[in-house]
């Protein structure tokens, strides 16, 4: 059986907020054959310019490669690949489940667990938002299967560089500069 080193990479890619980027940015992965598997972009806190989050299963050979054909794009300022050790990241979900009058308290509940909160509510379903880790939103999702999903959404995984990683980079940068 052939071993694949392929693994899941989350890139944030700061770039100029102006038309065409994000179709340059897409195009260099289906280029290269790589299926994107979460994508969301959105403002900063400069109107001029937005993140975009990609989530791509690939070769660490290939997403270094990447890295720096992203660098080549005239819009793109900045770009880094997050870890789960120093990056936090997020998605949200909606997801709207069955629910007769007599099991709603057994799903609120179930949500007040994982945080979810109650965004509608119809005859016979309720629909929750999550705001979570994606692998807690899939472990949300699986609890609610048994009641009967009616649908569900989920916008695209975000990162974010720790604070704490910040503090570890400028301590590291300022041991270089004694040393």
């Amino acid at each position: 059986m052939a071993r694949s080193d392929n693994t899941h990479h989350t890139l944030s890619v700061l770039v100029e907020n102006t038309p065409g980027v994000l179709t340059r940015v897409s195009s260099l992965f289906a280029r290269r054959a790589f299926n994107i598997e979460s994508l969301a972009v959105g403002p900063t806190e400069r109107p001029d310019r937005s993140c975009i989050t990609i989530r791509v299963d690939c070769s660490d050979v290939s997403i270094d490669q990447v890295v720096k054909q992203l660098y080549k794009l005239v819009n793109v300022l900045k770009v880094n690949q997050m870890t789960t050790a120093d990056a936090i990241e997020r998605e949200l979900m909606l997801v709207k489940v069955t629910a007769s009058p007599d099991k709603r308290g057994e799903l609120i509940h179930l949500a007040e667990v994982y945080g979810a909160r109650v965004s509608d509510v119809g005859a016979q379903a309720l629909m929750f938002e999550i705001v979570e880790h994606p692998d807690k939103l899939a472990s949300f999702e699986e609890l609610l299967r048994p009641y009967g999903i009616k649908e569900t959404i989920r916008t695209g995984r975000i990162a974010m560089r720790r604070a704490l990683g910040e503090r570890r980079d400028r301590d590291a940068a300022r041991m270089r500069v004694i040393a």
